[in-house]
């Protein structure tokens, strides 16, 4: 938790003073925002598979997401709320413990019917529905509506994403959108104008999960005025500030 806060902390800072560097200033990204260096990228390094990239990604269960379970015809192994445990495994009766992280409810349901058959059921039919997603999510703050941590199903996008925390306040600074990602160890942050995936210019990037967006506020442009430039962002820019810990 201390680490998530510091992150944040550090997001919220940076949703301000890295407009700074996308302007005049960006071929010395360190007097914006000291220690940060540029990545030769327009878009942030994708955390996942390149198959988990797909427009339609299914959704792959993870710990401490909440199942439920019927078994057709036995009342006894129907309704059944489960919690995969930390590890990402579910212990179910006569079947035992299935390791369920990175399966799709449909792929944990085919796992367990593949237990039960001929043993157990002749011809089991399971149904495995998510009822609680905890394992997955986007952390969206700054000047939104409604900030908070919002689970991510399928695919969510930085537009996608803003809109489940309700959009902008009076506050809120199009330019100066901030996302945070952590990839083998390193810490990114992109800097995004808003406006400018609106209008089209670029496209609408893919937020994974545990990211942090974080939009800034007329408020940190004051705080971090020496910092900042009038100059548009053409494209997103994209930092990298160290590694985590």
């Amino acid at each position: 938790m201390l680490r998530r806060t510091n992150t944040l902390a550090m997001a919220a800072v940076l949703a301000a003073s890295l407009a700074g560097c996308a302007g005049s200033s960006i071929r010395n990204p360190s007097a914006g925002a000291q220690g940060l260096e540029i990545v030769n990228s327009d878009a942030l390094p994708t955390p996942t598979l390149a198959d988990l990239s797909a427009a339609e990604r299914p959704y792959r269960v993870g710990p401490f997401d909440v199942l439920n379970i019927d078994v057709f015809g036995s009342p006894e192994l129907s309704q059944k709320e489960i919690q995969i445990d930390a590890s990402g495994r579910i212990t179910f009766p006569l079947i035992g413990t299935i390791e369920a992280a990175g399966m799709t409810p449909g792929e944990v349901s085919e796992a367990m019917q593949d237990r039960l058959r001929g043993r157990f059921i002749r011809n089991p039919q399971v149904t495995v529905n998510l009822k609680e997603i905890v394992s997955q999510t986007v952390t969206i703050g700054g000047e939104v509506k409604k900030a908070g941590v919002y689970p991510i199903v399928g695919r969510m996008t930085l537009l996608t994403a803003l809109s489940s925390a309700e959009g902008w306040t009076e506050f809120s600074k199009k330019g100066s959108v901030v996302v945070l990602r952590t990839v083998a160890d390193k810490q990114y942050a992109a800097l995004y104008d808003v406006r400018a995936i609106e209008s089209g210019r670029y496209p609408d990037p893919e937020i994974y999960s545990n990211d942090i967006v974080m939009v800034g506020d007329s408020q940190g442009r004051r705080l971090f005025k020496d910092f900042l430039s009038l100059t548009p962002l053409l494209a997103p820019v994209v930092y990298i500030f160290g590694q985590s810990n």
